[in-house]
């Protein structure tokens, strides 16, 4: 692979890339399982959806390296910025670049469309540049990442495919429950994401919720959360309260309760390497979930 893309991979953070794919396809998925309609019909509205929101995740992450250069020196010297492999006005160029298009595009898209993407890049503007710098606070850094990963992307992305399909503006069981579900994540992962980079947030006067309270607390309650998360959503079909695919979807459920025991039980808490390992296998789960919802939307 050619240097320069592989480097601007590591720069738009795949992870989070694959967690915006897979938030607007299960969203899209959902839209036309919702409104009995055919995927290919609207492939269109999906494309360029995801352009759109991709545009607009390159900003934030972009923007929150520009200006942690320092900080990931310690945290992460394998970025971009921090490695030295891309200038600063190379990193400058690529966000502002994304900014652009992620403001002018949705103009051409509707007007949920634009809620959902605008909102989005307050928000992750406000998390990393001053005067607010909001990853400096452990509930406002929290509450960006809920706000975007939990509700925004869910409610206004679904109401935006529904809108475009002629459907009426009412949310669905199954979106109700996914924003809830996606809401616990991303309040889990504001957490953990923090856990692997206490050095370097400690030496910059960042304090999150690993510095507060201690990376073990952080680690057990939310991982306790998860697992009960699972258990409640494994139940839905159980007690009646989605009809879709109830056998895959609470098997599915279950599997992920059994992963995350797992992944936490091999996790060690005195070894960097080893928490982050877990941290991306949360992002795994996460993915799964956008899957599974996707999946018990698919019509039969």
């Amino acid at each position: 692979m050619n240097n320069a893309l592989a480097q601007f991979i590591r720069f738009s953070r795949p992870h989070t890339i694959i967690g915006t794919t897979l938030s607007v396809t299960a969203l899209f998925v959902l839209s036309c399982g919702y409104n009995e309609q055919p995927l290919h019909a609207y492939a269109g509205i999906w494309a360029f959806a995801l352009l759109t929101c991709l545009c607009a995740n390159i900003y934030i992450v972009g923007l929150n390296q520009l200006t942690d250069i320092e900080i990931d020196k310690i945290n992460k010297p394998y970025l971009p910025l921090a490695s030295g492999a891309f200038s600063m006005k190379t990193g400058r160029h690529l966000v502002a670049t994304s900014l652009l298009l992620a403001v002018a595009l949705p103009l051409f898209g509707g007007r949920y469309l634009a809620w959902t993407v605008w909102l989005s890049l307050a928000l992750g503007t406000a998390y990393s540049l001053p005067p607010f710098r909001l990853k400096r606070f452990p509930f406002w850094a929290a509450f960006c990442i809920i706000a975007v990963r939990g509700l925004i992307v869910n409610l206004l992305l679904f109401l935006h495919f529904n809108n475009l399909m002629g459907g009426t503006p009412v949310l669905p069981p199954l979106v109700k429950w996914l924003t809830a579900a996606i809401f616990v994540f991303g309040l889990i992962i504001a957490w953990f994401k923090d856990m692997p980079d206490t050095s370097g947030d400690e030496a910059h006067a960042i304090r999150t919720l690993s510095i507060a309270l201690g990376v073990r607390t952080v680690f057990l309650t939310g991982t306790a959360i998860l697992a009960a998360l699972f258990g409640l959503l494994a139940a839905l079909p159980m007690l009646g309260l989605i009809a879709a695919k109830g056998v895959l979807f609470s098997l599915g459920h279950l599997l992920f309760t059994a992963f995350l025991l797992y992944a936490a039980y091999r996790a060690n808490l005195e070894d960097g390497k080893s928490i982050a390992r877990f941290y991306q296998q949360i992002w795994l789960l996460f993915f799964g979930e956008y899957l599974l919802f996707a999946l018990a939307a698919v019509p039969a």
